[in-house]
């Protein structure tokens, strides 16, 4: 029977396709984070390399600028060749370039491994959104898209926590950890089918003939900026918090990991309710949420050098983006075309890492300017005009049906 058709009664932990969608998905954190913990290490093993200073710390952004070049491309492939060739693709794709930086002993063909990573972690973001929006519709598809934030944010954090000890006995060590996607691969293989429906249908001109809105393109196009300027915003807290805390004299390497670890951990956590709370709520009133979160999170963490409203806003920030993003795919799966969702997914996944790569060329000559607690402050504003417009759109629409009603 078409995988895509058959029973979806089982829950998703039960569903075969989700666990392997949802491993997918914790493989993603690790494309850039997980060597930070080595960095120092690599610094000293490659100090006689004359381009150590700049090519070392860029290791960990590398795959950032690859895949924001190459997830179009990717999705582009994912809808004309099928999805699951190119999630297995690259996943193996993954696990082969992760590794490469635990045995190449130059500097320059580890920039190199980290340039093909990003292609990796294109192929597997594009193919997976795609297939979770051919396997999976209604309630089920939308508490997905949840648990896959979950399991992101869980997957950094044991995945950072386990390199921050393998980096103690050898900075190759953290590379390593990239293999897990290996483990991974035979479970992907068993349980990812194609889905029949995800070819080209008779009439692919046509969106409403394949599940789409007549004017999809100019939505995603404006569902991908918005979702690229929440990555901004909330991108300042790994880019700016580091030196945040140091010139506040704290212990940084240290807080650093502690409120990293709470915005983590918060996400991780409050993702996981996210398919009850957009059931009971709906997505408007579910972003209103999220944005607020975030605008409280970043006045509570302005105020840094209180550490209880550090912690607290580092809480909420976590908690808001985990509730803003599984939204994005969510309703791009539903406005997009069963033939178009490769190229979707591709655009979401660059929208991602194009906001991570602007954050820090657009704050830091803010902080430059106008210091960390305003340009904090000027964040939290941002977010909550998104979330007071979200409001009052909410507010109008049920204005409006009264109106009728009456």
């Amino acid at each position: 029977m078409d995988q895509t058709l058959r029973d979806e009664k089982p829950s998703l932990w039960h569903d075969q396709r989700a666990i392997a969608l949802l491993l997918a998905a914790s493989l993603t954190t690790m494309a850039n984070a997980t060597i930070s913990p080595a960095l120092a290490g690599l610094q000293t093993l490659f100090a006689d390399h004359p381009h150590s200073a700049l090519l070392i710390p860029l290791l960990v952004s590398a795959p950032s600028l690859t895949v924001v070049l190459f997830a179009p491309l990717a999705g582009f492939f994912t809808d004309r060749l099928g999805r699951r060739w190119m999630l297995l693709a690259g996943v193996l794709l993954f696990a082969l370039s992760g590794t490469a930086g635990s045995f190449l002993t130059d500097l320059d063909m580890i920039f190199g491994s980290r340039l093909v990573l990003g292609i990796a972690v294109a192929m597997i973001m594009t193919s997976q959104t795609a297939l979770v929006g051919d396997y999976f519709t209604g309630d089920k598809r939308v508490a997905l898209t949840g648990l896959q934030i979950s399991a992101r944010n869980f997957g950094g954090f044991l995945f950072i926590s386990l390199a921050g000890w393998l980096a103690v006995f050898s900075p190759k060590f953290p590379f390593a950890i990239y293999g897990l996607a290996a483990l991974f691969l035979p479970i992907m293989w068993i349980a990812i089918h194609e889905p029949t429906k995800s070819r080209k249908s008779a009439d692919p001109s046509n969106p409403a003939a394949n599940g789409g809105a007549s004017n999809w393109v100019f939505l995603i196009a404006l569902l991908t900026l918005l979702q690229m300027s929440t990555n901004m915003l909330f991108f300042i807290m790994p880019t700016q918090l580091p030196f945040f805390l140091d010139m506040l004299g704290y212990e940084s390497a240290v807080m650093t990991g502690v409120t990293l670890g709470a915005l983590t951990l918060s996400g991780g956590f409050m993702a996981l309710t996210y398919g009850r709370i957009k059931k009971a709520f709906g997505f408007r009133a579910t972003y209103v949420v999220a944005y607020g979160l975030m605008a409280l999170g970043f006045i509570s963490v302005s105020q840094g050098q209180v550490f209880t409203l550090l912690i607290a806003g580092a809480v909420a920030i976590g908690a808001g983006f985990a509730l803003a993003m599984p939204g994005f795919v969510a309703i791009a799966l539903q406005l997009t075309p069963q033939n178009r969702r490769g190229i979707v997914g591709g655009a979401l996944t660059t929208a991602i890492f194009l906001g991570q790569f602007l954050s820090p060329l657009i704050t830091t000559p803010s902080i430059s300017a106008l210091g960390y607690e305003s340009t904090f402050l000027g964040a939290a504003l941002i977010l909550a005009v998104l979330a007071v417009s979200g409001a009052a759109s909410q507010g109008f629409d049920r204005y409006r049906q009264i109106r009728k009603a009456l």
